[in-house]
């Protein structure tokens, strides 16, 4: 296991990483990412991605970026490309509750536990998004900035992405007085404001500090 750092300031993804593992005969190569890691509320998400072992793929991808480069149509689009072109992929979540238990980085550790509990093939090594997962016996590569230089990184990012956004709109439903759906329960001053005037809800992390807003 080990970290590759960044060498330089802007990236275009692609099977550069990939491409290295194959070439020594490691077949499934699953790339990692989470989301919401930084939201006042919600769960966060985490991707795992698992493309063919064959560089043409990337010309199917074209233009896919990390999902914060992406709007919602376009990450969308890519992810519905993703699930069409993927050996196997999975998107576990940890609850509000389990990173006000465990701390978000044992939390998101828990997440891409959970999606790699979904995957129908066991990758032979991972391609993760800055983080180490060592409680995990799969070897794996952490790569600094990784979902803007690995493209399966970037599409687990996508991945993860587009399921917590779904389902933030879903808890929206749930407390619509948060305006959950917009702001992804990341802490945006309108997002703190409401918190200032209500309080969290069940599905805010009691463990966050946020800044209030004065009325």
């Amino acid at each position: 296991m080990g970290r590759i750092s960044e060498q330089k300031s802007y990236f275009t993804p692609d099977f550069g990483f990939e491409s290295q593992l194959w070439d020594k005969g490691i077949r499934f190569v699953a790339g990692v990412d989470e989301a919401g890691r930084g939201a006042l509320a919600g769960p966060v998400s985490a991707g795992v991605l698992v493309l063919p072992p064959d560089p043409e793929i990337q010309s199917h991808l074209k233009g896919m970026q990390d999902s914060k480069k992406h709007s919602r149509i376009k990450r969308e689009e890519f992810a519905g490309r993703i699930r069409d072109l993927a050996l196997a992929y999975g998107v576990g979540f940890a609850s509000a509750g389990e990173i006000d238990r465990l701390g978000i980085l044992p939390a998101t550790r828990l997440a891409i536990q959970n999606a790699l509990s979904q995957l129908v093939i066991e990758p032979d090594h991972l391609l993760v998004d800055f983080i180490s997962l060592p409680a995990c016996n799969i070897p794996q590569i952490s790569i600094v900035k990784g979902d803007e230089r690995s493209l399966s990184i970037a599409g687990a990012s996508i991945l993860a992405k587009v399921a917590r956004d779904d389902l933030m709109r879903k808890l929206d439903q749930l407390y619509p007085e948060y305006g959950l759906a917009g702001h992804k329960g990341y802490g945006t001053q309108a997002h703190r404001a409401v918190l200032t005037r209500l309080g969290p809800s069940p599905v805010h992390r009691l463990s966050f500090k946020f800044r209030p807003v004065d009325s």
